[in-house]
């Protein structure tokens, strides 16, 4: 996955969250200023990376939380996916699932983010 975007109600929450679930840093992309878009960097995303995320401002309302999803699921790899869940919750986040253990793969949970957006994490078998 090359690049995707996180589309955000309020785009400096969307970065307080993120930044803290994932410890990503963002700055403004020049010539964008007008939908607030900002570039994330850290831990496997942004700079020299294979992958980029961009976060900017939603362009019509969120669905409601706890409806289906409107759109791709996003699932990151964390080093403790009980502890990031948690800190998820306490910070805005709500659950979409609980962390769970799927044999061979890893421990994984997900979280609605307070924007309207359903975020994946994973602990892979054998990392934790």
């Amino acid at each position: 996955m090359p690049h995707f975007e996180i589309h955000a109600g309020d785009v400096e929450q969307a970065k307080a969250y993120y930044g803290g679930l994932f410890g990503w840093t963002f700055d403004a992309m020049p010539g964008a200023e007008d939908v607030q878009y900002h570039l994330a960097t850290g831990h496997d995303v942004g700079g020299d990376k294979d992958c980029t995320v961009g976060i900017l401002a939603r362009p019509d309302t969120a669905h409601p939380a706890g409806t289906a999803i409107r759109g791709g699921t996003m699932t990151f790899e964390v080093a403790d996916c009980d502890d990031r869940y948690a800190w998820a919750l306490a910070n805005g986040g709500a659950e979409a699932l609980p962390p769970m253990d799927y044999p061979g793969i890893g421990r994984c949970a997900y979280v609605e983010d307070g924007q309207g957006n359903v975020v994946g994490m994973i602990t892979p078998v054998g990392d934790a």
